[in-house]
């Protein structure tokens, strides 16, 4: 995919509003999940394991790879998820190898109170990104 080089003040100020944006999300999602008693990657953790595509589970390694991390860093938040109850590991039926990290109903509960919460905050990203991606000029939305 080749894209134009950005050289229109719009087009700064378009990346400009949507990376203010992303913050703005970034933050409103740190700041709930503390205040829900979740850590940030808890909390994506949760988020990864029900919106994996086609099963309600993931791998170990599919994780790391949904949170950019080490594998050896994924297996110690799911060891912390699993004490708090929010998780659950199965063995693998179709692989000895590798083990299914399930959501507990506890972590569907929290995990579903979090998801309603940034349900607006995602809006707002989601129209600043089609403003930056098209360079309209967005208004700023305090």
């Amino acid at each position: 995919m080749s894209s134009s080089p950005i050289s229109s003040k719009d087009q700064f100020v378009a990346l400009s509003e949507f990376r203010y944006r992303l913050r703005r999300f970034l933050r409103f999602s740190e700041d709930a999940a503390r205040r829900a008693g979740l850590t940030v990657l808890q909390y994506q953790l949760l988020l990864h394991i029900a919106g994996f595509q086609g099963r309600d589970w993931a791998t170990i390694g599919e994780l790391a790879e949904l949170l950019q991390a080490k594998p050896n860093g994924v297996v110690a938040l799911v060891s912390r998820c699993e004490d708090l109850g929010f998780v659950k590991r199965r063995p693998s039926r179709h692989d000895g190898r590798q083990v299914e990290v399930h959501l507990s109903a506890k972590g569907r509960r929290y995990l579903t109170r979090l998801a309603t919460q940034h349900q607006e905050p995602l809006l707002l990203l989601a129209e600043a990104l089609e403003q930056a991606s098209s360079g309209r000029l967005p208004e700023r939305q305090g």
